[in-house]
């Protein structure tokens, strides 16, 4: 979720129901050199929709964690703290990072061991179900007496990516041996997929990532079946009522197209485009939409586009 993930996108995930929101991933070796570019990811924007913010970060260096730590917790003050274990992308497990981190238990516990030892705030962690001859179970045995706060787990190997079938049996047999929080994340689109994981996994809360793009409001289109039949669950966040699938795409277009523009300027108008087009996905016109899209420089410019097919 690199290039996605930052205030903007955090307050709208977060005001749709979100019980916790994550940064973009931040290098630990860059807050240890006090890269400039590594600081800017930090921002520390608190209206997060009344979801919990976790810094995440990656890397593999327990000294690079160990600072790390200390200034998220001091400049940033978040709820908590998350180490990617996970991610596949090629340039992240070339410096020996996410998944390819994964594979080295030794290290990793070095790492987690780090950040515990340096900061206040709550740890977890995210993984895959597998990386090379390592497995998740692997992973939980090895860090089995540190105490992680949560841990979510892709549901799918390091050789699946992002597509292929979630293995439901190893999600449910690391959930019985962690001791802490732990989430399912993986394929989960919808209601059915969101049913499916949670019951074939018995993890505590379901992880989502790709499938906010466009839609930052599924998290409350899920939790609004979870919910509606307890009426003793507290609801912080209460569901609002739209007139239409179309209806609230475009006005969450048109409202994180403001926030971007409020905390970015044109900037923040060149990075909406990509959500733009996410936003109309499979609705009649897209296409047409997003060969305009791909073009906006100012705010006007979108609006004058959402105002042609939604009156606000």
């Amino acid at each position: 979720m690199a290039g996605i993930t930052d205030a903007t996108f955090r307050y709208l995930c977060g005001k749709y129901g979100a019980d916790v929101v994550y940064s973009e991933m931040i290098s630990a070796a860059g807050l240890f050199y006090d890269s400039e570019r590594t600081s800017g990811l930090l921002d520390s924007y608190k209206k997060n929709g009344g979801a919990k913010f976790v810094v995440q970060l990656f890397g593999n260096k327990p000294e690079h964690f160990a600072k790390a730590v200390k200034i998220i917790e001091k400049t940033v003050k978040p709820d908590g703290i998350d180490i990617n274990f996970g991610c596949p992308v090629p340039k992240v497990q070339k410096i020996g990072a996410g998944a390819k981190l994964f594979q080295d238990l030794d290290q990793s516990r070095r790492v987690i061991e780090a950040c515990l030892q340096n900061t206040k705030l709550p740890i977890s962690v995210k993984t895959r179900t597998q990386a090379g001859k390592v497995s998740v179970l692997d992973f939980v045995e090895k860090m089995k007496d540190l105490p992680i706060a949560a841990l979510m787990v892709h549901g799918r190997t390091l050789a699946q990516g992002f597509s292929g079938e979630v293995d439901y049996k190893i999600l449910n047999r690391a959930k019985k041996k962690f001791k802490g929080v732990f989430i399912a994340n993986g394929g989960i689109d919808d209601l059915k997929s969101a049913q499916e994981m949670l019951k074939k996994t018995n993890a505590d809360g379901i992880g989502i990532g790709q499938a906010a793009c466009g839609q930052p409001f599924i998290f409350e289109e899920i939790k609004k079946y979870f919910l509606k039949d307890n009426s003793n669950t507290p609801r912080p966040r209460e569901a609002r009522v739209h007139p239409s699938r179309e209806g609230i795409v475009f006005t969450t277009a048109w409202e994180h197209a403001k926030l971007m523009e409020k905390l970015k300027g044109k900037q923040g108008m060149l990075e909406m485009r990509k959500h733009l087009c996410w936003y109309v996905k499979g609705l009649p016109g897209a296409a047409e939409l997003r060969q305009e899209f791909v073009k906006v420089e100012t705010l006007n410019d979108i609006k004058k586009l959402l105002k042609y097919f939604f009156t606000f």
